[in-house]
């Protein structure tokens, strides 16, 4: 049984910090690629059989084959640019694909041949790292201490909008300015935008999706969450939009595949772009999220999830359009709800007080006169004042969540932005965004239902009439009518009339509005476009005052990030930045654990469990030929001697979050052994306060994908196309 030092459990009840572990011990971090060799020394004490400044190279082996699809991660698996992500990550473009007749997310699919392979959902991309430079200097450091909140916000906004427009000159590349520490440092990111993205093959649901929302978040898991796409580029190997006459990538670096893969206790690292935490947040932001927010959404995503259900049939047009989001909502509701009982599990609040005194107490005794309780103090009152406006704020903007709505509003703030000088745009409306807006307006043709769209916007509404005038918003509520005591039946004739009256459902009209003019919508009788109208300067106000807060955090958080840098460093332990979505790299070991008195998860999963859930009806219903395979002890090369069967999913005690999906597990010689989906539900905490007893993150096992391949759907082109090696890294055949 996993059993933390008490000299660990000490230290992450009172900081957020990496401690040089013993191997025994789970490691704390999701560090970036250059903090590295700063850990280098525990690195290859954990097992790892590389250099490790060989895997701090972001463009070499094995990082270069590891790439963001923009909210999940994915990697390279062939010299034909063959791409392996969660079955999950890949879904949206599988349900975009899927009809009624022809329902892939049901049934699965395999292309036969490059040719049949099938472009991903619109907006779909593939970016591959290409460099990253440090230029914080360029972004701050110029910046006088006397400015006002808003003004530092565009001075910082302008700074970033002209290094990423200098990087983009580079055609074909996207650049972001990603900021680490809360703003003490900034680096330009240069990615190759790979545009051309085609789906490959995705096992069937009852395969890919095993256990669904029941198993998610939970362990035993037996899900088979992978997926493979393919990425395209022009002829001449340049990024190009999706052509017949594109040719498949060829990756700088793929990753070998491994057959033999991992037992109990062995080395792993994950490579990956996990989205966000949040353990350097004050205490102010912790209690309005822990004691009003979460409990809140939780509330509306119930409502939320129903009205969905109740207005689309399952297996109906309607229903499959908004599969990708009923599963994203059912996710985050149960996240939301493993997050509240974790931080009463751990005392969340009274935790981060602790921290808090003590780094106070740390501050008055060895940096009395660095200015940091001043800026820390001025940031305690700024969380708090951002706490008050989120609260105030949340039903209107749940109750301006409609599709049709977001897309006149969409269309009417461009109407006003293309009015300026391009560098001069909001982010988001630049030049540089115009295919991605266009490409999520043609998304909505198989995301979007009339029907469903008003059973939400009815939950929303109703939601917001509930709340006290105070929080209500007088535009809203004149332009549509609302009234306190409004019924149900009165409600619902209002949205009629708006869906019965708006041509914004039919993607010509939507397309054709991204050159208007403000007067020329202005003049325009549909109605979610006059109701855009009415709120636009309410959303303007909103937004200056946003950025106000924002402009003002960004002269403070440094400073606290500061604080918290070298009160680290003085007690020994290397400070990583929060998750931004940038490369991270985080190891430990294959590990069951016991997070609960009396409950005890072991390593790995097996086919047999597979059976042993299986009931035949979703989510346990596994495809028959799987389970004749599967009775018949067909393991092919892909058994565990120690477990005697294939192994499914197996756990780890990696530090990870949300964005991790899809990430490459990488043994100790950097091959594939797995992708990394979920974690349990006793860690989804660790986003807010890593407890290295609880924390446990869920991989698909690379044999079981390699299982399913060859013998559920045959796919042995697949299979030949990619490097597979046994135990000792040699080639298969």
């Amino acid at each position: 049984m996993y059993k933390p030092s008490p000299r660990h459990i000490l230290m992450t009840s009172t900081i957020l910090a990496f401690a040089v572990a013993s191997p025994s011990n789970a490691v704390e971090g999701m560090f970036t690629p250059d903090q590295l060799p700063e850990i280098a020394k525990d690195l290859r004490a954990k097992g790892l059989k590389m250099k490790p400044n060989q895997i701090s190279d972001l463009t070499g082996f094995p990082m270069g084959a590891v790439v963001s699809l923009g909210g999940c991660t994915a990697s390279f698996v062939s010299p034909q640019g063959l791409v392996v992500t969660n079955h999950h990550c890949a879904y949206g473009s599988i349900q975009y694909n899927s009809t009624e007749a022809q329902n892939y997310l049901e049934d699965g699919f395999l292309a036969e041949n490059l040719e049949a392979e099938l472009p991903a959902a619109p907006g779909s991309r593939i970016y591959v790292t290409v460099d990253l430079t440090d230029v914080t200097n360029k972004v701050t450091g110029a910046l006088s201490e006397d400015l006002s909140g808003e003004a530092r916000f565009a001075a910082i906004d302008s700074n970033r909008k002209s290094l990423v427009s200098d990087c983009e000159a580079d055609e074909g590349h996207r650049c972001r300015v990603a900021s680490f520490y809360g703003g003490l440092q900034y680096k330009l990111i240069k990615q190759l935008e790979i545009k051309d993205v085609r789906l490959t093959y995705a096992p069937a649901g009852p395969i890919g999706k095993y256990g669904g929302d029941i198993d998610n978040w939970q362990w035993p898991r037996h899900t088979g969450d992978f997926a493979f796409y393919r990425a395209y580029v022009s002829p001449d190997g340049k990024s190009a939009d999706y052509s017949e006459d594109n040719v498949p990538f060829s990756p700088e670096h793929h990753l070998k595949v491994s057959a033999g893969g991992l037992d109990d206790e062995d080395f792993v690292m994950v490579a990956g772009y996990p989205g966000s935490t949040s353990r350097y947040t004050r205490l102010a932001e912790v209690k309005n999220t822990f004691d009003w927010q979460y409990p809140t959404w939780q509330t509306l995503l119930d409502n939320w999830i129903g009205a969905i259900n109740k207005a689309s049939e399952p297996g109906s047009d309607a229903r499959i359009k908004y599969e990708s989001r009923l599963a994203g909502l059912n996710n985050f509701n149960k996240n939301l709800g493993g997050q509240i009982e974790g931080a009463r599990r751990v005392g969340l609040v009274d935790r981060r007080a602790q921290r808090e005194a003590a780094l106070n107490d740390w501050i008055a005794s060895k940096a009395p006169n660095a200015g940091y309780a001043e800026a820390i103090e001025k940031l305690d009152a700024l969380s708090a004042e951002t706490a008050t406006a989120a609260r105030s704020s949340y039903w209107y903007n749940n109750a301006t969540r409609p599709q049709l709505l977001g897309t006149a509003q969409r269309l009417y703030r461009l109407s006003h932005e293309r009015q300026k000088p391009d560098a001069e745009r909001e982010s988001g409306y630049q030049e540089r965004d115009m295919d991605r807006m266009k490409q999520g307006l043609t998304a909505m043709d198989r995301r979007y239902d009339p029907s469903v769209d008003k059973a939400e916007w009815m939950v929303f509404l109703k939601g917001y009439l509930e709340q006290p005038a105070s929080e209500r918003v007088k535009a809203l509520d004149t332009a549509l009518g609302l009234r306190d005591g409004m019924s149900d039946a009165a409600l619902s004739a209002k949205l009629d009339s708006y869906y019965s009256g708006s041509d914004l459902d039919k993607l010509e009209t939507r397309l054709s509005l991204m050159e208007a003019t403000p007067a020329s919508l202005e003049a325009k009788s549909d109605p979610f476009m006059r109701l855009a109208v009415a709120l636009y300067d309410h959303e303007r106000a909103m937004e200056a005052e946003s950025k106000d807060r924002a402009g003002r955090r960004a002269a403070l958080q440094p400073k606290y990030m500061e604080a918290i840098i070298a009160w680290q460093k003085d007690q020994g332990f290397t400070a990583y930045p929060d998750a931004n979505s940038t490369l991270r790299v985080t190891y430990g070991n294959v590990l069951g654990g016991s997070p609960k008195d009396g409950m005890r998860y072991d390593p790995f999963t097996t086919l047999q469990g597979i059976t042993e859930k299986d009931t035949g009806e979703d989510p346990f219903n596994s495809p028959q030929s799987q389970l004749d395979l599967i009775q018949a002890k067909d393991y092919g090369r892909y058994a565990l001697g120690s477990i005697n069967s294939v192994p499914v999913n197996f756990l780890t005690d990696l530090d990870s979050t949300g964005g991790n999906s899809g990430s490459a597990t990488l043994n100790a010689r950097g091959e594939l052994v797995g992708l990394l989906f979920d974690g349990t539900i006793e860690s989804v905490n660790s986003d807010w306060d890593f407890d290295p007893r609880t924390t446990r993150s869920i991989h698909v096992d690379s044999r079981y994908m390699l299982w399913v391949m060859e013998k559920v759907d045959k796919a042995d082109h697949l299979l030949k196309e990619m490097h597979i090696v046994n135990a000792r890294g040699r080639a298969v055949k």
